[in-house]
C-alpha cells in the first residue's frame, strides 16, 4: 500500500496481547502502530492528545469495558474507525458494537492471517472513500461489501454478513439443545429467511448437525445443533 501510512492504537489489558497484536499490524504494508496501551482511561487520553486512524480494540479492560469507551467516544465527536478484536462472545456486545458502528469484530484467539485480511479490506475501503465524490448504487454495494467480504474469504459468498454469522454461531454455541431456524432468528435479532440462509452455510460446511423432530401433525421441524472444533 503506497501513501500515507494507517495509524492504528492498539487497545488490550494483557500487555503480551497487545504486543503480539501489534506485531501482527506492523507486518501488514500500509499501517503503522502508533501506541499501545492497556486501558480504557490510557486509550482516552491518547486519542485526545493524537489522531489515529484506527482503533484495534479489546473489549475486556480494566476500568471501561471496550464498547463503553466506544461510546463515550462518540458522544464527545471522535469519529475514529474501531475494529474489535477480544473474547467477548456474548450476542449482547456483538450487536452493540454493530450499533455503534465497529467496522470489524474479530474473536480471540484468531490467526495473523485473519487480521490482515480485515486490515487489508479496511485499507481497500479507506483508498475507495478518499477518492471522493458520488457513487452510484453498484458503489454502494461494493463499498459496503468490502469488509464483510473480508471476514471469512472461504466460508462466506458473496452477499453474507460475518457479523451475521458470528451472531448465529454464538446462538448455536450457547444452546443448551438443538434449535429450530425460528429459534436462532430469534435469538440472534434477525428473520427466519436470514437465519435459514447462514444455517445451510454451516451446515456445508459441517458446523452443525440436522435432526428431525415430528410432531402429531405437519412437516417435521428442522432443529440444528452446533458442532464445536478446536478453537471454535
Amino acid at each position: 500500500m503506497n501513501g500515507t501510512p494507517i495509524h492504528v492504537l492498539v487497545v488490550d489489558d494483557d500487555v503480551r496481547v497487545a504486543r503480539i497484536n501489534a506485531a501482527y499490524v506492523a507486518k501488514v504494508p500500509g499501517f503503522r502502530v502508533t501506541a499501545q496501551v492497556h486501558s480504557a482511561a490510557e486509550a482516552f487520553a491518547f486519542l485526545t492528545a493524537h489522531r489515529v486512524d484506527l482503533i484495534l480494540l479489546d473489549h475486556y479492560l480494566p476500568d471501561e469495558n471496550g464498547l463503553d469507551l466506544v461510546r463515550r467516544l462518540r458522544q464527545l465527536g471522535h469519529g475514529t474507525d474501531v475494529m474489535m478484536v477480544t473474547a467477548a462472545r456474548d450476542l449482547a456486545t456483538v450487536q452493540s458494537a454493530m450499533r455503534l458502528g465497529a467496522l470489524q469484530y474479530l474473536v480471540k484467539p484468531f490467526t495473523f492471517t485473519g487480521l490482515r485480511s480485515r486490515l487489508e479490506a479496511y485499507g481497500a475501503l479507506r483508498r475507495t472513500l478518499e477518492t471522493g465524490g458520488e457513487a452510484e448504487q453498484a458503489e454502494v454495494d461494493r463499498i459496503f461489501g468490502a469488509l464483510a467480504a473480508a471476514g471469512s474469504p472461504n466460508e462466506l459468498p458473496k452477499g453474507h454478513s460475518p457479523t451475521t454469522a458470528e451472531l448465529v454461531r454464538q446462538v448455536l454455541r450457547s444452546a443448551d439443545g438443538p434449535l429450530s431456524t425460528q429459534q436462532i432468528a430469534d435469538r440472534a435479532g434477525i428473520s427466519r429467511q436470514t437465519a435459514q440462509r447462514y444455517v445451510k452455510l454451516l451446515d456445508r460446511a459441517g458446523r452443525v448437525t440436522l435432526a428431525l423432530r415430528y410432531g402429531e401433525t405437519g412437516r417435521p421441524e428442522h432443529r440444528y445443533t452446533w458442532v464445536p472444533s478446536e478453537g471454535a
